[in-house]
């Protein structure tokens, strides 16, 4: 049987076709992207041989049990994704700035900072874009942006990875925190020579076994090695800890605002800070940001609170 020659895809639809394209991809199956797309599956079907035809390449190796690009599929995956990302952003100029945004983005955070210092300007953000939704996920690990469809990570700490763009929002200053009750009633340490034999407490994200600190006013650096009665990656876990009297950790001093205020932490070796740590908004690079994206950037540079507040600038 002959099987009919599909109609060539006019201008809207091409668009279409490598949106369809690029969902089979990241769900991995014609199945689960017709279930986004919200169309049946032989429609999906139909979409991607008719992208395949106009280009006269195989994009996809199907199998039984899951599919695979070929390498003109890599290639054409690769540019479609910033194709599409271009076409957004020439919707939302044409559109016109003024226009309000709607839509939904999706946003990691770090536990501890998503919960408190960014609040604020996520806050602001929802006020100026009434029919914007965000999904503000909350964990401390760059996540993958394509296969997790998320638009932006908010990383505290160095990015280490060169494949995606960071773009400097602030520093997290750091001091050496305690409990009265760990000193014994003795004087408050002035200096890191009478730290080391102190019990400690590591933040294993930042520091795990030596610690650094420089003179705010002289620059000198002292380090020592320290061996943690408690290592943990949680903010909260180290702050309650100490509280508790455990041993001696480093945190900003925005996480233990009221303790400090009220006695319950005291500041050791007070002249000394442990280095700022960096904070970044990560995202995939792409020829054109969506305006959604591109709004946030702009309101959480300038709603970040002020202590963490720096030049921002690309990494």
């Amino acid at each position: 049987m002959t099987i009919p020659a599909l109609a060539a895809p006019t201008g809207s639809d091409r668009i279409l076709l490598i949106e369809t394209f690029v969902r089979i991809v990241e769900a991995g199956s014609l199945s689960a992207a017709a279930a986004q797309l919200g169309a049946t599956q032989p429609t999906v079907s139909r979409r991607l041989q008719q992208l395949e035809r106009s280009l006269a390449v195989r994009l996809l190796q199907r199998s039984t049990h899951a599919i695979g690009l070929t390498e003109d599929g890599q290639r054409c995956y690769e540019r479609a994704k910033e194709l599409l990302a271009s076409w957004q952003s020439f919707e939302s100029d044409v559109r016109g700035a003024g226009e309000a945004l709607a839509g939904t983005l999706r946003v990691v955070a770090p536990h501890a900072f998503g919960q408190n210092q960014f609040m604020d300007a996520l806050a602001q953000y929802l006020r100026q874009y009434p029919r914007m939704h965000v999904e503000w996920l909350l964990h401390d690990r760059l996540p993958d942006f394509i296969a997790e469809n998320i638009d932006c990570a908010i990383k505290v700490g160095p990015v280490e990875d060169p494949s995606v763009v960071a773009v400097k929002l602030g520093e997290v200053p750091r001091s050496v925190m305690a409990a009265p009750s760990l000193l014994g009633g003795g004087p408050v340490p002035a200096h890191p020579s009478e730290l080391a034999g102190l019990p400690w407490l590591a933040l294993r994200t930042f520091y795990r076994d030596q610690v650094s600190l420089t003179h705010v006013d002289t620059g000198e650096v002292a380090s020592f090695e320290i061996q943690p009665r408690l290592s943990t990656d949680g903010l909260y876990a180290l702050r309650k800890a100490a509280l508790l009297g455990l041993g001696v950790g480093i945190a900003s001093a925005w996480a233990l605002r009221e303790e400090l205020a009220t006695g319950q932490l005291v500041q050791l070796a007070p002249q000394w800070r442990a280095a700022p740590l960096p904070v970044y908004l990560v995202y995939a690079p792409s020829r054109l940001q969506p305006a959604r994206l591109r709004r946030f950037i702009e309101t959480m540079r300038e709603h970040l609170p002020s202590e963490l507040r720096a030049d921002a600038r690309p990494a």
